[in-house]
């Protein structure tokens, strides 16, 4: 049978501590579906912030909240690389305090960072990555063809909406060749969807081999879309099964162990990790994840769990550790045929429930997800089908070979 490229699981997957810094919350661009509404150039973080956040952490190694084997820190906006002189200091930082307390993250911890990548390649940008190479994970969001990118990703205050693709696509060559088994995250709204075949393939023709995509959870779906959606992935599909794209590229939107039931007894798990996670913003408060920030919220509160003064209140963090998939899904998804592989955002379930609480799922999503059930099905008969004619024409020929090796 052909080797199927398999997707890249995240470094230390289900056994590190996500922290997360919000370093400003400025950015470049003005993305159309962006889900932080409140960007603004005003908060930015401060070194003394940075500073007692990091030490708070790391004076409780044994802390159950951070005794995790091994940690991520992840640098977020806005756009992170803005604010590169203090990510830079807050990275020497943790480096000499990891060694110096002999903390047992020392040989287990890695710098993230998601980027616009409009800055990749400036000095400042270049010099931090050449100090801290095999300690990163950098990903620069790409979202297609010029076409779909410029949809979306355009820049902030133009009068004129401008795209940014050019912007992006010029450092994809030097991310790549500084890491080349680096993968995208491309998003998916609405007014995009009749891009998404040539937008997988354009991606793939630039050398980024591992593409994650995800539907935006937000409620902003029409009527139809789950249709064209549908047939755009099943165009997808043909496209890298008869050209064996399949060989050298994964898609995230084609998983096989998804849109089966699942058994609230055997697969009860959180999808997301919020609460096991920790995010840091300017004014040194601390949330479950970013998306419980208030400039990531359109109409609740923040949902502050603490500070860099008196610490995490774990009551406030409570209602997180107790989250299941049973306890905040309707019936309807409980006993949903496709259940699995079916996502959400808890922080968008927070902010679209009808009362300030963490236990009611949204369910924008929903018939995106079918469609893609739908269509991912499609994909593995088609291309199973299509490895096992294969597997019988090479048994074939190798039978002939040894028929032809006894006749002589």
């Amino acid at each position: 049978m052909k080797k199927i490229k398999e997707r890249t699981d995240p470094w230390q997957s289900g056994i590190s501590k996500n922290i997360t810094f919000i370093v400003t919350k400025d950015c470049q661009l003005a993305c159309k579906y962006c889900y932080l509404v409140g960007k603004n150039e005003k908060e930015r973080m401060q070194w003394n912030i940075a500073k007692k956040a990091i030490d708070y952490i790391l004076d409780r190694e044994y802390d159950p909240l951070f005794s995790n084997k091994s940690v991520v820190f992840d640098f977020i906006g806005g756009e992170p690389f803005l604010e590169i002189d203090l990510i830079d200091k807050i990275c020497d930082y943790i480096k000499t305090e990891l060694f110096s307390r002999n903390h047992h993250w020392f040989n287990s911890y890695r710098f993230s960072f998601s980027t616009n990548g409009i800055n990749y390649d400036s000095e400042k940008v270049q010099n931090f990555i050449a100090k801290n190479r095999e300690h990163l994970s950098i990903g620069i969001t790409i979202d297609g063809t010029q076409q779909k990118h410029d949809l979306n990703r355009i820049w902030k205050g133009e009068g004129k909406e401008k795209g940014s693709y050019n912007d992006v696509v010029r450092n994809i060559p030097l991310w790549l060749e500084q890491f080349p088994n680096a993968a995208t995250k491309v998003t998916i709204s609405s007014a995009d969807i009749p891009y998404i075949k040539e937008s997988v393939l354009h991606l793939y023709s630039l050398g980024i081999h591992e593409v994650n995509i995800n539907c935006v959870f937000e409620d902003v779906w029409n009527e139809g879309d789950d249709i064209k959606f549908e047939e755009q992935l099943m165009q997808l599909a043909d496209e890298i099964i008869d050209n064996e794209l399949y060989k050298e590229n994964a898609c995230s939107f084609f998983t096989e162990q998804m849109g089966k039931p699942m058994d609230c007894q055997r697969d009860n798990g959180n999808w997301c990790g919020a609460g096991k996670m920790l995010a840091i913003d300017a004014a040194g408060n601390f949330y479950p994840c970013t998306r419980f920030a208030q400039y990531s919220l359109r109409d609740k509160k923040a949902w502050i769990i603490g500070n860099i003064h008196d610490g995490i209140d774990k009551n406030k963090l409570r209602p997180f550790l107790t989250l299941d998939r049973c306890t905040q899904s309707t019936q309807e998804c409980i006993d949903c045929e496709v259940a699995s592989g079916c996502a959400w955002c808890q922080g968008e379930n927070y902010d679209a429930a009808d009362t300030p609480t963490v236990y009611q799922r949204a369910t924008a999503i929903c018939k995106m997800h079918k469609a893609r059930v739908r269509a991912n099905n499609y994909y593995w008969n088609k291309l199973y089908r299509k490895l096992e004619l294969e597997g019988e024409r090479e048994e074939f020929e190798a039978n002939k070979l040894e028929s032809k090796d006894v006749i002589c």
